[in-house]
């Protein structure tokens, strides 16, 4: 067992040095062509229907978990049975592919390179890149803003979270969790076309993310001082806006992050052309402006590496570091 998490501390500094190499095909890639292949074939089986819809939804979730836990879990095994520097190697690469940190750190940044030439059409381009609004009509701030939320709240979703079902179960569990969490980013919307077909994928994410998501939020409010940010106000505002949000996890990072910052972020915003009314997280001591995007990747990257000593501990002293 102790293996597993040598690799995932191993893959954990690789994917800060190297992020997402892009002559590799990622295999969240596969995970995300398999859910667009499979939702045809599953829908025709069902009626059309709400009952029918939400059974076709139940079915296509547990069809894409299972594949995509059962092919890592059979090639793990093949190749503990080879030799073991294999198996470990495979070990390595898997918690180094399924983490997110520099990845996530990268594509933010095109934002802010692109808000700091002033160049708007090139900064909306890119946030349309990572986040799922609407990003035509976002001005500077609204930008800026838009960037910083999807990274407070992937610090959750595309990393601390892998990482503790890396340490609780290595890759096969990882694995397990990135399909949940690809299911929910593809149909867990709540539009005409997903809204019971996509149902069970979202509620299954929300579960799977419920404990990661208020750990995470703590570790960014821990992490702020490192971050040279407000600790006081990163409590403060996670104590009071930890739940301003529709989704039961996401405003747990958006908060820390927002008092942290001293910004307001969330707030009203367009999805498919629709707008959404939202509650606003945070109080707007200040505008949002391209320098938070920065400073949130700073909180991010102090976050992560304080859940990574979390879990080395825990795992030191539950013996499973023992030599």
């Amino acid at each position: 067992m102790k293996y597993h998490i040598y690799a995932l501390i191993l893959g954990f500094v690789l994917d800060l040095i190297f992020g997402d190499p892009r002559c590799l095909y990622h295999p969240i890639c596969l995970i995300g062509n398999l859910i667009a292949r499979a939702e045809k074939p599953f829908r025709a089986a069902f009626p059309k229907t709400e009952k029918g819809e939400l059974a076709a939804g139940v079915f296509f979730c547990i069809f894409v978990v299972a594949v995509s836990t059962a092919v890592p879990f059979g090639l793990l095994y093949l190749a503990r049975n080879i030799n073991f520097w294999l198996y470990f190697a495979l070990l390595t690469f898997w918690s180094f592919q399924i983490l997110a940190a520099k990845s996530l750190k990268t594509e933010s940044m095109k934002v802010y390179e692109a808000l700091k030439e002033g160049d708007l059409e090139k900064a909306r381009h890119a946030v349309s890149m990572i986040v799922g609004r609407d990003t035509q009509a976002l001005n500077e701030e609204g930008i800026a803003k838009a960037a910083v939320e999807t990274v407070a709240e992937n610090s959750s979703d595309g990393v601390v979270a892998p990482l503790l079902f890396l340490a609780i179960g290595g890759p096969v569990l990882g694995f397990f969790y990135k399909a949940v969490n690809t299911l929910d980013s593809m149909v867990g919307y709540k539009n005409d076309k997903y809204l019971y077909f996509g149902r069970f994928s979202a509620k299954l994410d929300d579960v799977l993310n419920y404990i990661p998501a208020r750990i995470s939020g703590l570790l960014l409010v821990a992490a702020s001082p490192l971050a040279g940010l407000s600790i006081s106000g990163a409590w403060r505002i996670w104590l009071r806006d930890r739940r301003n949000h529709a989704s039961p996890n996401s405003a747990q990072t958006e908060s820390a992050a927002a008092g942290a910052l001293e910004v307001q972020l969330a707030g009203d915003a367009y999805y498919f052309g629709k707008l959404y009314k939202k509650p606003t997280i945070g109080d707007p001591i200040r505008p949002v402006e391209y320098e938070d995007i920065r400073r949130m990747n700073r909180l991010m990257y102090a976050g992560v590496i304080l859940a990574l000593a979390l879990v080395a501990t825990v795992a030191a002293l539950a013996g499973v570091l023992a030599v």
